[in-house]
Parts: C-alpha cells; structure tokens; sequence
C-alpha cells in the first residue's frame, strides 16, 4: 500500500539539505533585508507569553499562540510602520490541564467567571504610534489592547530580532521580540488579587512573512 506524503512534509524534505549547507541561520539581525509591504504573522510561530507571580513563592507563565495579523512596514519610512494582530484567548495554555480549565471555566450558577469564561472572545492589538531609537533595531510601539471586553492603551517594547527568506516557502520574513506589562484588573479579571499579581508581564515573540 502507498502512502501520500503531505506536501508540506514533502517540502521540509526537500528543505533539510539546503538548510545543512548554510553557515548559519536563514534570518539575520540585518535591517538591509527588510523589504517594504505588507506582512501576515505567521501563526505558527509568534506567541504571546504571559507571567504572573503566584502566592510569593514563584513565577507562573502560560501562552497564547495561533496569533494573526498583519504588519505594513517601509524601512525608508519606520516609524510609519502599523501592526494589527488577534490573540485567540480560548487557546491559552498552560503546564496544568486544571489551571487552563479554570481560566476557561464558566461562572458558577451563571456567575462572571474568574478568568475568561467559557467563550472568550478574540483579544487584539492595534497600533497607534510608533517611535524608533537612534540606531533604528528598538522601538516603543504604543497601541489598543481589547482584552475581556475591554480596551486600554498599551505600549511595547519592541526589539528586531531578524529578516531573511524562509527557506520552506521561500517567503520574506521579518521577526520581532516585545516586552510590556499590563494590570489584568485594568481588563476585568481580578481574581485572586494580591495572592496572583495583578501586573502580568508579557513576552512577545512575532514573525511575520511577506504576502
């Protein structure tokens, strides 16, 4: 009997050697590979992490994934650059199967949930302002996040981390590293304030490939 390959098991085959044969990784902290246009992120890798500091005894960090969206950016023009993304929060994850079920767990008898709920929906950031640093690889991105219902300004802390082609779909790729801190009081969910920080620090990591 003969199996069919999955085409993209098919290219990252053909992909390997290719790959084995450069000095060093495809992408590259070079903002000369950056082209002008619009991007898509690439879902399968870029990520929000989120860490709380739980009781005073240690940190506890989950994730969200699956993020899209798109980024315009021009290297002429930088600080004219705008991303939009959307965080599906009825994905988050986390090391405990109970901890995930609470932060998706209906309210009781028809109660406000503790977290998110049972069908939360979509969290999104838009940017609304972008200033770069001298050397033009940092910049604070500041925007509007809608998270539980509600939005609040946020600015991150943005850093370039590389741009190269993609040697599986041989698609420009940009790639991003971003920091910020938010209040989750500021968004609704106050459950277990002082005990679980209220300040949850997040950790963005973002590839976004040409369209």
């Amino acid at each position: 009997m003969r199996y069919a390959l999955p085409l993209a098991a098919i290219a990252a085959i053909i992909a390997v050697p290719v790959i084995a044969q450069q000095s060093g990784p495809p992408g590259a902290p070079d903002k000369a590979r950056v082209t002008a246009g619009t991007y898509a992120a690439d879902p399968g890798h870029t990520m929000v992490v989120w860490e709380v500091d739980h009781f005073g005894f240690s940190k506890y960090t989950g994730l969200f994934g699956d993020v899209t969206g798109t980024l315009v950016i021009d290297p002429a023009n930088p600080a004219a650059s705008k991303v939009e993304v959307t965080i599906p929060v009825a994905k988050v994850t986390t090391a405990s199967a109970g901890l995930t079920g609470h932060l998706l767990r209906a309210g009781k008898d028809g109660g406000k949930p503790d977290f998110f709920g049972a069908a939360p929906a979509d969290a999104k950031f838009v940017s609304t302002r972008v200033v770069l640093d001298d050397d033009g690889d940092e910049a604070k991105v500041t925007g509007n996040l809608t998270l539980n219902g509600v939005t609040k300004p946020v600015t991150l802390d943005v850093d370039f981390h590389g741009a190269g082609t993609n040697p599986y779909n041989k698609k420009a790729t940009v790639g991003f590293n971003a920091e910020a801190t938010i209040k989750r009081s500021d968004f609704g969910i106050a459950f277990g304030i002082p005990a679980v920080s209220d300040a949850v620090d997040l950790e963005i990591h973002a590839a976004f490939e040409k369209q």
